[in-house]
């Protein structure tokens, strides 16, 4: 292969093989470039002496000189600059990469015009032998970006060559020149578009609907990256990674013993849900308490948290990858969390002061009880209590309460060896721990719950009769078939009737109603306490931890959008441009990338909650979302 000057480049010879050098000073005193030979390239009707916009890496200011290799976006007239390629180099060689690029990445990319730095250049005709390049690459505008020697200035042109010129009009387009950070855009992931914080004065904020071109052109172009100035190749660029690629030992191993893991974890999970889908779990009343234990429901959510993230098949979406992520974040955490509460436990024989501190104290609950049992039944607070009602409800109670220490007392021997089986279950992680203990709490105070629900159904009876009474007194019935309050006429015996069992309700009620309301309170202190653990487990469960360490050690990760900060704004000189990116905000970190939570407990709202809690009715935390209220 025969080496090309620039008069040879400026001719347009050996356009295919040769190798492109510049050539010495002398060669060509003033070469003019001709025309391309092919058609005009994509664009080429774009309106005489329109603003282009061409974004430049800031990573390829200091390079050589060479061409500008990128995509060029028409309905924008904008320019993405991905590349420079520098000499020597084979035009051949040059478009079968971008070709393979192009293949790969399904983007147009081409080479957009020449890349001249004049401050490590001697030849003062460089600039022209570059124009001639223009003959081999035909692209329609041809870019031309120089950096001035000896100042920091910039000059930009974008020649048309294959579009007439009328009279009067300028051959010549004017160029906004917008520089970004290569690899933060390449390794960020651009939202839609919200509302942005407040941005500092003289900062222009960009709507990220147009900029998404850009960020899309520089992700799927990666394969462009992989070689760099310093390879052996025929074609030597400059990019985000031109000081070599950045690579780790502990990275590679990682990703190749990341396949064989995740397929054996894969296999193992696949293993434990076939054990779990068994027809033996399906047994009445196994289901039944499955549904209701907080446990069950919390290994099945990290069972489905971990098949998704060992899963052998690829993310699809930088999403996906995310969720992918943060589920990994969140199972490790909550497994940490875990082995210091094991830790924790295990040392100085907390188990054991658990064990022996824990019968005392369910004696102390019941003697309390016993102590406000016996005030009901005697004059709470002065009030007068119908006392053949009040003295069985309390008795009833007491008997309750006897068998509740009884059941205590039967089971002290074994306290310690079940916690510390409870214990060992924190290396499933804090979440399960946490789950274990409130299903622990609902086993300890199972008696407060019969309370409540005696005294619940009991007020709820009185209130619903009392109800119906009304309405006979107006002469109004409840129609069940169309569920609506319809007139009737009721006999004189039926009258007298509902009065006598109205007044009984109305004498009655004031005994039911204080038992139900301290039963009740007692309840909703149970329902809170396991409130707070289910709060902290959903936190855990759905807390997009990866994300938010993201934004707090690389925000351009997640860009929410960008700004422009002005650089050079002179007459006579392109305007030119920065690019920074809008990290996303905390508050829309959380909301987007949110993990789903096992979700087994329905959110009431306080109308709901005090409806229900006036007319008596159960208070199920436990229940699905979709099952039947009572």
């Amino acid at each position: 292969m025969g080496l090309v000057s620039r008069g040879a480049a400026a001719a347009g010879l050996g356009a295919a093989s040769a190798v492109v050098r510049p050539g010495p000073p002398d060669a060509v005193p003033n070469p003019v470039p001709s025309p391309p030979p092919g058609g005009a390239a994509r664009g080429s009707s774009r309106v005489p002496g329109m603003v282009l916009k061409a974004f430049f890496p800031t990573c390829c200011a200091s390079a050589d000189s060479g061409l500008l290799v990128g995509r060029w976006v028409p309905e924008q007239s904008s320019a993405v600059v991905l590349a420079v390629v520098h000499f020597p180099f084979i035009p051949i060689q040059v478009k079968e990469l971008l070709a393979q690029v192009q293949q790969a990445s399904q983007v147009g990319v081409a080479v957009l015009g020449t890349w001249c730095h004049r401050q490590q250049e001697p030849e003062e005709s460089l600039g022209h032998f570059l124009e001639g390049l223009g003959t081999i690459f035909s692209h329609e505008p041809w870019l031309q970006l120089c950096r001035e020697r000896g100042s920091k200035s910039w000059s930009c042109k974008a020649i048309r060559q294959q579009v007439p010129v009328a009279p009067g009009v300028p051959s010549e387009d004017q160029v906004m020149l917008i520089f970004y950070d290569q690899r933060k855009v390449l390794l960020s992931q651009l939202h839609p578009p919200t509302v942005l914080p407040d941005h500092q004065a003289g900062d222009a904020v960009a709507s990220s609907g147009g900029l998404a071109v850009v960020f899309d052109t520089v992700a799927r172009s990666e394969l462009l990256f992989h070689g760099d100035q310093y390879d052996e190749g025929p074609v030597r660029l400059s990019h985000w990674q031109s000081e070599g690629v950045e690579a780790s030992v502990l990275g590679e191993l990682v990703k190749r013993a990341s396949g064989p893991v995740c397929l054996l974890l894969a296999c193992l999970l696949s293993l434990v849900s076939a054990v779990s889908a068994c027809w033996l779990w399906k047994l009445w009343p196994l289901p039944f308490i499955r549904s209701k234990l907080s446990t069950c429901e919390q290994l099945r959510h990290r069972l489905e948290h971990l098949t998704l993230v060992f899963s052998t098949q690829r993310a699809q979406s930088p999403t996906q990858l995310m969720r992918k992520a943060n589920m990994l974040v969140s199972v490790l955490l909550d497994v940490a969390l875990g082995l210091m509460l094991l830790s924790w436990l295990h040392s100085s024989n907390r188990i054991g002061q658990l064990a022996d501190a824990l019968v005392p104290v369910a004696d102390h609950v019941a003697e309390e009880l016993q102590h406000l049992l016996q005030w009901l039944m005697g004059a709470p607070a002065g009030l007068k209590m119908n006392r053949a009602l009040d003295q069985v409800l309390g008795r009833f109670f007491l008997y309750h309460i006897h068998l509740w220490i009884s059941y205590i007392h039967l089971m002290s021997p074994f306290i310690e060896r079940i916690l510390w089986h409870v214990g060992l279950s924190a290396c499933l992680g804090l979440t399960v721990a946490l789950s274990i203990l409130s299903d622990i709490i609902a086993l300890l105070t199972f008696h407060i719950y019969c309370f409540y629900v005696y005294g619940a159904r009991l007020y709820c009876l009185k209130i619903y009769g009392l109800s119906s009474l009304w309405r006979l007194f107006r002469g109004k019935k409840w129609n069940v078939l169309r569920q609506r309050v319809d007139s009737c006429s009721y006999n004189l015996d039926q009258l007298f009737i509902g009065t006598l069992l109205f007044t009984i309700l109305v004498f009655l009620l004031p005994t039911t109603a204080l038992y139900y309301l301290v039963f009740t309170l007692l309840r909703l202190l149970v329902v809170t306490v396991q409130g707070l653990i289910h709060l902290l487990v959903d936190l855990i469960n759905s807390l997009p931890l990866y994300s938010l360490g993201l934004r707090l050690c690389r925000p351009y990760r997640l860009a929410a959008g960008v700004k422009f900060r002005v650089l050079e704004h002179e007459a006579g000189r392109p305007l030119r441009l920065l690019m920074q990116i809008n990290p996303l905000p905390y508050s829309h970190v959380v909301h987007t990338y949110r993990l789903p939570s096992c979700g087994c407990h329905p959110k009431h709202s306080w109308g709901s909650l005090c409806r229900k809690l006036f007319f008596g009715e159960l208070i199920y935390p436990w229940r699905q979302r979709g099952d039947r209220q009572d």
